[in-house]
């Protein structure tokens, strides 16, 4: 999975000039749902007649650096661990030099869009997933 590239704007940034804690998340959600796309199961669509998306349920951050406006970034979705309703995504920003600026695991639990209620992930959602494990494909 490529990085996707953002330069961080006025807007996501705080009285202190630096990225807000908002910003984070959403440069991070923006990667997770060009991820399942990119795996075949647009966010609040359907596939396969199933209308199931992931909701996130409990999130852990680590801001590691500064990021300022006009910087460049590079946002990674990945997963971590898929569970049998939920799936872990690790999500990572750095400088466009690599440097690390941020990592966010997010639990999110596999929601069916018509009973707002947790489901099994099926397995060819499961099949599709795996191809971004964090260990595939960032090696680590």
């Amino acid at each position: 999975m490529q990085p996707m590239r953002f330069i961080v704007g006025s807007r996501d940034c705080d009285e202190l000039g630096h990225l807000n804690v908002s910003g984070y998340i959403y440069y991070c959600n923006r990667a997770g749902s060009a991820f399942m796309r990119d795996i075949g199961w647009p966010p609040g669509q359907g596939n396969g007649g199933r209308r199931y998306s992931f909701a996130a349920v409990h999130v852990v951050s680590d801001y590691l650096a500064e990021v300022r406006e006009g910087q460049a970034i590079l946002v990674r979705a990945g997963v971590a661990k898929i569970g049998g309703k939920s799936v872990t995504f690790d999500n990572r920003i750095t400088l466009e030099d690599g440097t690390p600026v941020f990592r966010s695991l997010w639990k999110s639990a596999l929601m069916d869009l018509d009973t707002r209620r947790a489901v099994e992930v099926p397995d060819d959602l499961r099949s599709a997933l795996e191809v971004g494990l964090v260990a595939r494909y960032w090696g680590k």
